[in-house]
């Protein structure tokens, strides 16, 4: 059994769409982060960074708890937990996987996160921050669509964790004022994941 503590954000349905693709028995825990319920000491415990998601495996890699957090290392370990596909065996598709992965972690995830925060949470106007993430965005939806024309994945020819990652947010593009029409590769990707029963199921969580 996992368990999985985590809110309605994208980085949280990356966790429970990975959970869900696996197969895997988990419990969801809502930490409801509008009300800071992240900052709790127990919690703190198992995320040190106060931040969702994290799991606690309650059968580690050596029969013992562990819990880990940041989404992308919890990508990684379940796939490597399963030994599945998703995260491949080969040297050249597992380094191209994570190098995809990367990609949403240190741009997609920051960026898309900020355009999110300038155009529709900020308490005051700033143009300057709406201008510069909203480019940014759109730069990034740019380097995506150039690749998914080149594959029909991320990460090449099969379905993989740099798009499990990469999916929950793009389902926010609204947020970020970036209509998909623009980007017919990211839009015809994003309609087939989004049609895959587990991202369904996991994109509800928690429910």
């Amino acid at each position: 059994m996992i368990d999985l503590y985590t809110w309605t954000t994208p980085n949280g349905r990356k966790a429970s769409v990975m959970l869900e693709e696996l197969g895997l028995a988990y419990k969801a825990h809502p930490i409801d982060i509008g009300k800071d319920e992240q900052f709790q000491p127990w919690f703190l415990k198992i995320a040190p960074n106060n931040r969702i998601p994290a799991i606690v495996d309650q059968d580690g890699p050596d029969g013992k708890p562990m819990a880990l957090f940041e989404s992308g290392a919890i990508l990684i370990y379940l796939a490597e937990k399963t030994k599945s596909p998703l995260l491949p065996a080969d040297a050249r598709g597992r380094a191209i996987t994570i190098q995809w992965l990367m990609w949403q972690m240190g741009g997609v995830g920051p960026m898309f996160g900020q355009a999110h925060h300038f155009l529709k949470f900020a308490k005051e106007d700033v143009p300057y921050g709406k201008k510069r993430y909203h480019d940014e965005t759109k730069r990034l939806y740019g380097v995506m669509n150039r690749r998914l024309g080149e594959a029909p994945y991320l990460a090449g020819e099969n379905y993989s964790i740099a798009d499990v990652a990469t999916f929950p947010w793009v389902a926010r593009h609204e947020f970020h004022q970036v209509d998909l029409d623009e980007f017919p590769n990211v839009e015809r990707w994003f309609g087939t994941i989004g049609r895959r029963p587990a991202v369904a199921k996991g994109m509800q969580v928690p429910s």
